[in-house]
């Protein structure tokens, strides 16, 4: 019985233990499938770093990294660095919108063509240059209304690729850049909170009154390198800035300075690599906050007294690359340095004349100052001059300064239009011989001759329009000592009237008309009539056509005659050939050696002897027997052979060296020249 019941016990005992060990497994299972699903859950909420980038805290570093798309980010990231990648904008995933944490977003020198969308709406400062950005939809920047800067140097967009309104969405919006790209005109709609704007490097040539209207809070502008002119600019386009610090228009066509500049904040005024001729007198009133004024690279010569008055705080003046005449004229620029002292740091004010003292700074002529004789405010005056000149406290700059006005009330008259006389391209009067003469159709050559020295001359033009209306007239001061003056951009087909007067300076230090200045004998006017543009050009055409024909007329001469040169040695040699030489060259005179052993053809024929040229069937050599020469001659004729080179079909060459090169072009001579043979060898008869 007992031995019986044993293994009933047993195999319960067996099955207990084996539901026991089902159990605990299933137990593990569902233990490691909630410890699982509890790490991945906490794992999506504290998700590590990217592998391809590199994280500090916050901070997510992928750029340079070569992607093409945004990896999966962190929740807590805040800056992103994306730049100098391959992201296009289908590589921008929609996760991104959920990332509320971002603030800074890097994404320049990428490969965007539009502008991003699902961007965090958190973001506050986006670099978007240099990609191939063409539109700025206001949608779009809808989805940021907390953005503060935005950066989109170096793109594509152009003025009617903004769309209206397009930053009406984003009321916090204080910076933005628009370097480089291909703006015609200032973008309309700008947000008031703007605090900074550059527009540099675009093709502005324009700027209306409403350009900036609404930017009170604009402190820094930027037009750098456009196509701006004084006339092209409103003549209260930034007298609505009023709190502007920073104007910078470098790099632009300008002769003046813009007028009614914003002088109650201004600080920084930069102007320089213009045009600039001419400072008028009060161009820089009111600025009592500036601090930093930069002239160089500009036409200027000489600056009105009292310019600098209000520049309390100036302390940095560079005028380089300027022709700056030391004379007595900038005596007045020579007692506000000095009594500026220390506080102010001028760099270029150095003399381009007179000769001799060329290539001194201003500041340290100190002898030659002083011998001018100065005008007082009291109206005294000291003793001396520099150069003879003696200084004038007029807009009218001295010797060797050079500016042109445009004026609506020109300071002396023209002769009378309706008077009934004709001027001449020549006038005579009391002092001065003028004479004119049209160049082209935009350029007239004006010279002159004075009897009389004169420190300069006062050359004035204006264009006559249709009937005996007249146009705004023209000035110019000329140096004393030039004879000549090119008037250029005019009107072609155009009646101009020149008038010229030597000026000189008077006993009371005012620069005044030489003889009467009430009476017309001083001045003494011509005629002249520009060219057709048409004309003009078909003049330059032909004479262009002229030149031109000469050297084309003898290389069609040389090339003929090259061409009946080669003609007539051609028919001289085939002449030769077929007289004598086709089947002498036969004939071999080595009998005794062809007796002594077997000549072989292919060594006759200048060919390595190859016994695989006779294997090959469709690419390689043909050889083709010739006709013999006629019965005549005396000596037994021999079997003759033309070898004909047969390009292979694929390419490859017949001579295939140890090195055999697979890529033989097709219908080359590659292969060929790659098995050993020379070009003159594998095409040798």
């Amino acid at each position: 019985m007992f031995l019986i019941m044993a293994p009933v016990c047993m195999a319960k005992l067996g099955a207990r233990l084996f539901v026991l060990f089902l159990c605990l497994t299933i137990h593990a299972g569902m233990l490691r499938f909630a410890a699982a699903s509890i790490q991945g859950y906490f794992g999506d909420i504290g998700m590590s770093c990217p592998s391809v980038c590199r994280c500090d805290e916050d901070f997510i570093y992928c750029n340079d990294r070569g992607l093409s798309s945004i990896p999966s980010l962190p929740p807590s990231a805040s800056v992103l660095y994306l730049q100098n990648n391959h992201i296009n904008n289908p590589g921008l995933p929609t996760s991104l919108e959920r990332h509320l944490s971002v603030r800074v977003v890097y994404l320049y020198d990428n490969e965007l063509d539009e502008f991003p969308m699902h961007l965090p709406p958190s973001v506050r400062e986006l670099h978007l240059q240099d990609n191939n950005i063409r539109t700025i939809p206001r949608t779009t920047l809808a989805r940021m209304p907390l953005l503060e800067k935005l950066h989109l140097d170096d793109n594509s967009i152009s003025t009617v690729s903004i769309e209206d309104q397009a930053f009406a969405d984003n009321p916090r919006l204080r910076l933005l850049f628009l370097s480089r790209n291909h703006l015609s005109s200032i973008p309309s709609g700008l947000p008031a909170s703007l605090e900074e704007l550059r527009l540099d490097d675009n093709r502005i040539s324009t700027i209306p009154t409403h350009a900036f209207r609404g930017l009170n809070s604009l402190r820094c502008l930027v037009l750098d390198g456009n196509l701006l002119a004084n006339q092209r600019i409103a003549d209260d386009t930034f007298s609505r800035l009023s709190n502007l610090t920073e104007l910078s228009l470098v790099r632009n066509s300008l002769q003046t300075p813009p007028v009614n500049l914003p002088s109650a904040h201004l600080q920084r005024l930069s102007l320089q690599d213009n045009a600039l001729t001419h400072m008028p007198r009060g161009s820089l009133d009111g600025m009592h906050r500036l601090q930093r004024l930069d002239l160089s690279g500009n036409n200027l010569t000489t600056l009105p007294r009292g310019l600098f008055k209000d520049l309390d705080s100036l302390g940095q003046l560079l005028v380089r690359g300027n022709p700056w005449h030391c004379g007595c004229n900038l005596r007045w620029l020579y007692d506000w340095l000095r009594a500026r002292g220390n506080t102010i740091t001028v760099r270029g004010l150095t003399c381009h004349g007179p000769d001799r003292v060329r290539d001194l700074a201003l500041i340290d002529l100190g002898s030659e100052m002083e011998e001018c004789e100065v005008v007082r405010l009291t109206g005294t005056k000291d003793k001396g001059a520099v150069g003879g000149v003696e200084s004038s406290t007029t807009n009218a700059p001295p010797q060797g300064s050079l500016f042109t006005l445009r004026s609506k009330r020109p300071g002396f008259g023209f002769p009378d239009s309706g008077l009934d006389y004709t001027l001449s391209s020549s006038g005579v009067g009391k002092s001065l011989a003028l004479n004119v003469k049209p160049l082209s159709h935009n350029s007239i050559r004006v010279t002159w001759s004075a009897a009389q020295p004169s420190s300069s001359f006062r050359l004035s033009w204006l264009r006559q329009g249709t009937g005996n209306a007249m146009e705004s007239i023209t000035e110019t001061l000329v140096r004393g000592d030039r004879q000549e003056y090119l008037l250029t951009s005019l009107q072609p087909r155009s009646s101009y009237i020149i008038c010229m007067v030597p000026l000189a300076v008077s006993s009371e230090s005012k620069a005044t008309i030489s003889g009467d200045a009430d009476s017309d004998e001083a001045l003494v006017c011509a005629k002249a009539e520009t060219s057709d543009l048409s004309s003009s050009e078909e003049e330059e055409d032909e004479d262009s056509h002229q030149i031109t024909s000469l050297p084309l007329a003898g290389i069609i001469g040389g090339a003929t005659a090259t061409v009946s040169l080669a003609l007539i040695f051609g028919v001289f040699c085939w002449y030769g050939h077929r007289t004598g030489h086709l089947c002498s060259r036969d004939h071999y005179t080595r009998s005794s050696s062809r007796k002594s052993k077997t000549y072989d053809d292919y060594i006759e024929s200048g060919t390595k002897k190859d016994n695989t040229i006779l294997e090959i069937r469709s690419p390689g050599f043909q050889m083709t027997p010739m006709p013999a020469c006629p019965p005549m001659q005396p000596k037994p004729l021999r079997e003759d052979y033309i070898i004909h080179t047969i390009f292979p079909s694929n390419g490859t060459g017949l001579y295939k060296g140890s090195n055999h090169v697979s890529n033989a072009g097709h219908g080359t001579n590659r292969g060929y020249r790659e098995g050993g043979i020379p070009d003159i060898d594998y095409c040798y008869t």
